[in-house]
């Protein structure tokens, strides 16, 4: 197929482009002169294809997101407006605690999600864009001893109930972490898989909640206490900073950190 292509083209040219003369066929002068413009030609013809496989993959495509249980992007709406552009793309959302998001992301089972890590902190391999930075809190029932305190430090909680996220979740990890180098252990009397539940439980006199910051506010049965040392804890959306990512997932990504700058700009 491509002799016979050579063969039309020289015929058109009046030229011949391959010396097929000897053993071994060389390019003509006149192919010489041809070949920058043939190389292009087929460059040109790859991108074409790249161009309407992108174009496919975006009309009929899939993403797959992922999100911690409790965070503060407005996600159904992200959801509704992609949708609204691209209401051929299959999405799939689903919720996992952190560390299981972010090895799901950096192995390309999900092109990306929300996220808890500490302060500083970026999973290997992944990029990020910040959703909120807040400092960790200790909360309590107003009937309990320490709401007439305004801070804590971490060795007193050395003998108290514990009202805490699973492991694996962000805050959870920095909360352990934090102990550890206190030398101490705390007694986790109960765990839930979302900040608010934790308040709940702290708010029914059960232990003391370890929540971010914005969970006590407007809550009248809650004291809130600051950490000290301060601890504080960010959410992010991350997503794979190599590897291939499909154009739908490619143009979430980018609505949904655009989303994230004007809130944080709000």
């Amino acid at each position: 197929a491509v002799s016979a292509q050579v063969q039309r083209l020289e015929r058109e040219l009046g030229q011949p482009l391959l010396d097929r003369s000897r053993r071994t066929v060389r390019l003509t002068a006149a192919g010489e002169a041809a070949l920058p413009y043939a190389r292009a030609a087929l460059a040109a013809v790859a991108d074409i294809h790249v161009a309407v496989e992108e174009l496919t993959q975006l009309v009929r495509g899939t993403v797959t997101i992922g999100a911690v249980t409790s965070h503060s992007v407005d996600l159904p709406s992200l959801l509704a407006d992609f949708h609204a552009d691209h209401p051929n793309v299959e999405i799939t959302l689903s919720t996992d605690s952190s560390d299981a998001l972010i090895d799901k992301v950096q192995s390309g089972r999900l092109d990306a999600a929300i996220v808890s890590v500490g302060p500083g902190e970026r999973p290997e391999g992944l990029d990020v864009e910040v959703v909120t930075d807040e400092a960790i809190q200790a909360v309590v029932s107003r009937s309990d001893e320490l709401a007439s305190r305004k801070t804590i430090r971490l060795r007193d909680l050395a003998n108290r109930q514990v009202i805490a996220l699973p492991v694996g979740a962000g805050i959870r990890h920095q909360f352990d972490a934090a102990c550890a180098h206190a030398g101490i252990t705390p007694q986790i009397a109960f765990e839930a898989s979302t900040p608010l539940a934790l308040a709940d439980l702290a708010e029914r006199g059960l232990g003391v909640a370890i929540v971010p910051a914005s969970v006590p506010r407007d809550r009248d049965g809650l004291h809130a206490l600051a950490i000290v040392p301060e601890l504080r804890g960010r959410l992010v959306l991350a997503w794979r900073s190599g590897g291939p990512m499909s154009p739908a997932a490619r143009v979430l990504v980018e609505k949904a950190r655009r989303l994230l700058r004007v809130g944080a700009g709000a």
